[in-house]
């Protein structure tokens, strides 16, 4: 079966800068020459034939030969960053934005251990990143020299591979490496670790270079049995869906899935990692399943017979409690990972191999048997009737603030799902998950596996810098905005007029909600403002920072100042929303407990745990289902959502 031809996939980003294993040589960005080069001059050289465009760092005494290769280059663009922190999130974000590898630098010891963090978060989410740190020199390892620090045996968990240059005639070659691994397989950060020593010492460049990888071959195209077996079990499914997760947008598989959606009239949710991997507008949508999601795409999978997941790894805010996940499905799993598969969840088909060529060859596989659509219209209007009678909505507060929820839905209107979205970790994080339209992939940023507050920003910052055509919108929380908020001074001196969305409860708001609901409302220490104050003064804060900055605490001023942030392109923009700080993120499912018990909101819980509900059988018109699950609720003493409950439903 042949693959398709575009677009490329992760496992053939490296190979088009580099040679491969074999030895074949590929055409380089530019034809260098052989000459006597630095240490640190074989870097940048390196990066410079490799495709780089920008990288992200920040100078000190372990990179200073580094740092001068990096004056004398005219090719590479070096934004320094106001902490290493940064730099690691912002090479991040400019992957995610762009699906190119993004590259940080950092000196040794504590410039090195501030990367920890965004590596980690880059390794869980799978994100293509090397990152390029200083070390003492060779002599002085292990004697606790100065800023020494073993960041490869720190770094070791959290990255895909590391490595540390001993011989400066390697550098070509552990460089072209890291970047082959990183973009490769599946996706994940690479640190090179060069002494100082080696960085001073003088080799010869010359490229293309062989790579050295025994062992390494990830699996890319599927098994043409197991593809039979999937679409096979596929095709005598009633109630299926496709389960998709982050890998789709790693592998630029979208047009991918849509064919295969519209070939088969399968329903979609997509996990937290994946909006945007398949249009939110979309009939077969049903949203995005787990502890924040919808009703729909909850009991989608709670319900169904078939799961077709692709590219996702069954994390457990989107399972709940695994024992009672999904608990009539066969499931059909594919992933580039072999050691995802069958980790969580035992799996009737597994699929090693890369989404886009998976679902290209179950389209394909479909067509060649001539197989009908999955007779599943009345699972899909089941699935469409919790969408309507669980819509996601808002109250608002009581004590007069703005509507958080209002506040990002107000963006997405404004902004168009043509822009950039980025957010920290927490209560906003959910809402702009539920509440921006993403009709396309990458187009929204955020770390969800590690949930790393401060990523939002320097993330922006890095989208912006490898999208500069891009509108690009951090929406952030007022705990996260605090951590990593320098970052703007970076943004305003290299000309990135990121706009940012302060959701400002005052509170560490998820931690809040969690202590209101499972702590007896113990407040403990989740309080940013305790004697009544907004400190600091993000207004002012950010002005002092080179921004354009607004403060808005009237419903009537959230449009209007929204449209002024878009005009002004010349500097970043904040906007401080001063939010109500008891609002909460619905629905939820508690942590560890089943989806079946999903609240939609608080004390009001769907009754879609009931076979009759989709027994193709005994049910007629749906409606009926949904108005006896209201009638229940009633009979035990609940109260069903009125329309203020549901807040913004009709705006």
């Amino acid at each position: 079966m042949n693959a398709p031809s575009q677009p490329p996939t992760p496992a053939t980003v490296a190979a088009s800068t580099v040679a491969t294993q074999s030895g074949a040589p590929n055409k380089p960005t530019q034809k260098p020459r052989k000459e006597k080069l630095t240490g640190a001059e074989l870097i940048v050289r390196t990066l410079e034939v490799l495709g780089t465009r920008t990288v992200f760092g920040l100078p000190g005494g372990a990179v200073l030969p580094l740092y001068e290769a990096l004056y004398e280059s005219t090719t590479l663009n070096h934004i320094l960053v106001r902490h290493e922190q940064g730099a690691g999130h912002a090479a991040t974000g400019y992957a995610q934005a762009t699906g190119e590898v993004g590259v940080c630098i950092a000196t040794s010891g504590p410039g090195a251990t501030n990367l920890v963090t965004p590596l980690a978060d880059a390794n869980i989410d799978s994100v293509p990143v090397v990152a390029i740190t200083g070390q003492v020199g060779l002599r002085l390892l292990g004697t606790d020299a100065f800023q020494e620090a073993d960041i490869c045996g720190v770094t070791l968990p959290v990255t895909k591979h590391n490595f540390m240059v001993t011989k400066v005639e390697d550098i070509p070659r552990l460089i072209a490496e890291a970047f082959h691994l990183a973009s490769t397989g599946r996706p994940g950060p690479v640190l090179v670790d060069v002494p100082k020593d080696i960085q001073n010492q003088v080799a010869e460049f010359e490229w293309p270079v062989e790579l050295e990888l025994p062992g390494y071959r990830p699996t890319t195209s599927p098994h043409s049995r197991k593809i039979k077996q999937a679409v096979d079990l596929i095709a005598q499914s009633r109630r299926p869906v496709l389960y998709v997760g982050g890998g789709v947008i790693k592998a630029n598989a979208s047009a991918e899935l849509a064919e295969f959606v519209e070939k088969t009239g399968i329903p979609v949710v997509t996990t937290l990692m994946a909006l945007g991997s398949f249009p939110d507008s979309h009939p077969l949508h049903m949203g995005m399943p787990g502890m924040h999601g919808s009703v729909s795409a909850v009991a989608s999978l709670q319900k169904a017979d078939v799961v077709i997941a692709i590219g996702t790894r069954f994390d457990d805010r989107v399972t709940g409690d695994v024992e009672s996940f999904a608990p009539e499905a066969k499931f059909i799993h594919a992933d580039l990972d072999p050691a995802e598969i069958g980790k969580i969840r035992e799996v009737e088909v597994p699929i090693v191999g890369d989404a886009r060529e998976v679902l290209q060859s179950l389209t394909d596989m479909y067509k060649k048997k001539n197989l009908k659509q999955p007779e599943c219209s009345r699972w899909v209007d089941y699935l469409h009737s919790l969408q309507k009678t669980y819509a996601l909505g808002w109250e608002n507060p009581d004590d007069g603030k703005l509507a958080p929820q209002a506040v990002i839905k107000a963006i997405s209107d404004e902004v168009g799902p043509d822009a950039i979205y980025c957010a920290g970790v927490g209560q906003h994080q959910m809402w702009a998950a539920q509440f921006v339209d993403y009709e396309q992939p990458r187009t929204w940023l955020n770390s969800g596996g590690l949930g790393t507050m401060g990523y939002a920003v320097p993330a922006a910052m890095g989208a912006q810098a490898g999208s500069p055509g891009k509108e690009v919108w951090a929406i952030d929380g007022d705990g996260c905005f605090q951590m990593t908020n320098q970052e703007l001074v970076t943004c305003a001196v290299n000309d990135l007029p990121i706009k940012v969305a302060v959701i400002n409860n005052g509170n560490l708001g998820m931690v809040r909600q969690w202590q209101n609901l499972f702590y007896q409302s113990h407040y403990s220490h989740t309080g940013l403002h305790p004697k009544g104050e907004y400190l600091p003064d993000f207004v002012s804060l950010a002005e002092s920072m080179g921004c354009a900055s607004f403060r808005v605490t009237r419903e009537d001023e959230i449009v209007p100042t929204i449209k002024k942030a878009r005009e002004i392109n010349d500097r970043p923009v904040v906007i401080d929303f001063i939010v109500g700080e008891n609002a909460q993120v619905w629905p939820m499912v508690a942590s560890g407990h089943s989806n079946d018990e999903i609240q939609y909101a608080l004390n009001l819980r769907p009754l879609f745990d009931s076979d009759q509900m989709i027994d193709e059988d005994s049910v007629t018109d749906v409606s009926d289902v949904i108005e006896e699950d209201q009638a229940r609720l009633a009979a035990e003493g609940t109260t069903a959502a009125t329309d203020d409950q549901r807040g913004g439903e009709e705006e």
